[in-house]
């Protein structure tokens, strides 16, 4: 007999071999109804994920897959990324398909064709892929020769699919799939027909290069989101209409904040109200410095090349790093700012009681990023990070972990986030450091989040080179996540770089050095910070606190007193003194999102008093200018 282990531990036993949707028809016809793939683990061995038409032929234990775990959903989306690959070749047979994965809360697949997809073709393909959806053809797997396969995809003049098969090692089998006509070569697993796949939707069409390198074709990358439930679609597709309004790029252009241009790639030009957002986020952060213990240091810019290749830089980040040579010598261009931290810790002597020592730095770095990557202030080759290391024994290292997280939740509610999520990323198979380091390393990260009461996942080998490290995941106004701070924990390079401090017994030994920064990039932290706050600042981040429009010209040089007032109170005030109706200018600087409009006419004038307009439309009405300066100044520095 077979015996087939279930979640809940019971076990089920079969005459034969059995079928994964075997076993779930058995269970019960809605779950045989439901199952979209298996959960198989032979022998104790980590559970591998399967279709339904597998068969199960030893005792194994099996997990039934479904739309509402996370794999069903993925399957649900590689199998739409296949749907759409079928309606393209039904529509346009001259079309080549080339790779088509999943990606977060959807799919893509890239296409050579003669001609750009117009729209009107975009809406024929979501169609046909409805229609061959309806026909609920099954989703068969087949096992090919790799050469075989080659021909078979040659001959149908799928030049780009042959050439990813030819890549194969060719003592591996090849697993394809066939659904109808169309046949794809796939690791899979699948959906077990395409029936399952009711609710998707095809988003946009954008260019991408072969294989990512920019001296090969351009192809088409459609676009496509998918769901277990046509609630759930809704609900993705009305967040995807708020964050197009909320786009940092279109918002920067509006509020005249910052540009980029083609003579500077993923470089940022900051316009002055840009500027002066960046200003109140980095003076904020100086004082967290400031406050927590942390002495500011600023290191060179350019470092020679010998130092990266001592920290291994160069030889797990050498393709990311911009170069120059001075007088025969090769120098890196920053991508990070620990080696100088590590250089001023160890340029001078330091005892056991020194330690833990912080240091922070707004430091700029630049890295080589593909240019198909640059996304507005969200991923630049340029950037400015509040990067900090922490020197410290090892016996400091949780207490140095936890006082951390518990800095970085104040300083993210300060900015108006208060949904954080928590993930370890533990040690990658491409690493420095023996084993019994990161074990000490991972331990103390996860034993930091237990003592602070935070809930976290862990992410599998997806640590630094140097070390494991805690990542920060922010939610926005609209539910979307950011990943934004981090703390790796380094025992490696500071030793790797001569780094010592002296112990309690007089003995010299590497301190432990924390790698963190809170908010990362402060490019991409403003990005997010436009779209959170949809573009509308809290006054305290605001370029701007209030503009004062005059009614005419007998109210023009009260409202250049009440600028001057409030300048020397130290807000930033402009004025606006043209001879527009003032409905015209409260409409502009409405759209501008100043927080306070004021209004000076002849009776302010002679009263003393000024007429409030808060952002949004509010009717704050007439208060005297120093009540609305109390007012102002308790928002800014309650952070509100």
């Amino acid at each position: 007999m077979l015996h087939i282990t279930l979640p809940d531990g019971s076990v089920r036993e079969y005459p034969a071999p059995v079928s994964v949707g075997d076993v779930a028809r058995s269970i019960g016809e809605g779950l045989g109804r439901a199952a979209l793939a298996g959960h198989v683990s032979f022998d104790g061995e980590k559970p591998k994920l399967v279709d339904t038409s597998f068969n199960i032929d030893r005792d194994a234990s099996l997990a039934i897959v479904t739309a509402k775990d996370a794999d069903g959903l993925d399957l649900i989306r590689h199998s739409t990324a296949h749907l759409l690959a079928y309606a393209v070749k039904s529509l346009f047979p001259d079309a080549q398909v080339t790779i088509g994965p999943v990606i977060e809360n959807g799919f893509y697949y890239d296409f050579s064709y003669k001609r750009p997809f117009t729209p009107e073709d975009i809406d024929a393909i979501e169609k046909k892929m409805a229609e061959l959806a309806r026909k609920d053809e099954p989703v068969v797997r087949e096992e090919w020769r790799r050469d075989d396969a080659v021909q078979f995809f040659k001959g149908k003049g799928e030049h780009y699919k042959a050439e990813i098969i030819a890549s194969i090692p060719q003592d591996q089998t090849i697993s394809l799939y066939r659904e109808g006509e169309f046949v794809d070569l796939c690791r899979g697993p699948h959906v077990p027909s395409t029936g399952r796949l009711k609710v998707f939707k095809l988003t946009k069409v954008a260019g991408a290069y072969w294989r990512g390198d920019s001296h090969n074709e351009m192809l088409q990358r459609i676009y496509g989101t998918a769901w277990a439930t046509r609630e759930e679609q809704k609900a993705y597709l009305t967040m995807l209409e708020e964050a197009e309004k909320r786009d940092h790029r279109k918002l920067g252009r509006d509020l005249d904040l910052f540009h980029f241009q083609d003579e500077a790639p993923g470089l940022v030009f900051w316009h002055p109200k840009g500027w002066a957002i960046w200003q109140q986020v980095e003076q904020y952060m100086r004082a967290v410095y400031r406050d927590n213990g942390y002495e500011e240091v600023k290191a060179p810019q350019i470092l020679d090349l010998s130092l990266w290749k001592k920290t291994g830089h160069w030889d797990n980040y050498a393709e990311n790093m911009f170069t120059t040579e001075s007088e025969n010598r090769v120098y890196g261009l920053k991508p990070m700012n620990c080696p100088g931290h590590v250089q001023i810790f160890k340029s001078g002597l330091h005892s056991y009681r020194d330690l833990p020592l912080r240091y922070g730095e707004f430091g700029q770095c630049h890295r080589n990023e593909p240019s198909g990557s640059l996304h507005g202030l969200m991923r630049v080759r340029g950037f400015t990070q509040d990067d900090g290391h922490i020197f410290c024994a090892e016996d400091q290292l949780l207490d140095e972990c936890a006082a951390y997280t518990r800095l970085l939740r104040k300083v993210y509610a300060d900015f108006g986030f208060n949904d954080i999520l928590y993930k370890v990323s533990t040690r990658p198979e491409k690493r420095i450091g023996d084993d019994a380091v990161w074990d000490k390393a991972e331990k103390a990260l996860m034993d930091s989040l237990d003592q602070m009461g935070c809930e976290y996942a862990i992410s599998p080998g997806e640590g630094a080179f140097y070390g494991p490290k805690i990542e920060y995941t922010l939610k926005d106004a609209i539910g979307r996540q950011w990943q934004c701070g981090t703390i790796q924990v380094d025992f490696s390079m500071p030793q790797r770089l001569g780094a010592e401090y002296v112990d309690a017994d007089d003995m010299r030994r590497a301190p432990v050095m924390l790698h963190r920064a809170i908010l990362g990039s402060l490019e991409r932290f403003i990005g997010m910070l436009i779209e959170h706050h949809a573009g509308a600042m809290p006054a305290w981040l605001a370029p701007e606190h209030a503009v004062v429009c005059c009614i005419s010209e007998h109210s023009l040089r009260y409202a250049q007193e009440t600028t001057i007032t409030l300048k020397k109170q130290g807000f930033r005030v402009i004025s606006d003194l043209r001879g527009e109706k003032i409905t015209r200018k409260i409409r502009e600087h409405s759209m501008q999102k100043i927080p306070y409009i004021l209004v000076v006419g002849e009776k302010e004038r002679e009263a003393g008093t000024i007429a409030v307009r808060q952002r949004g439309g509010v009717d704050l009405g007439v208060m005297p200018l120093a009540e609305f300066s109390q007012r102002l100044r308790h928002e800014i520095d309650a952070r509100v």
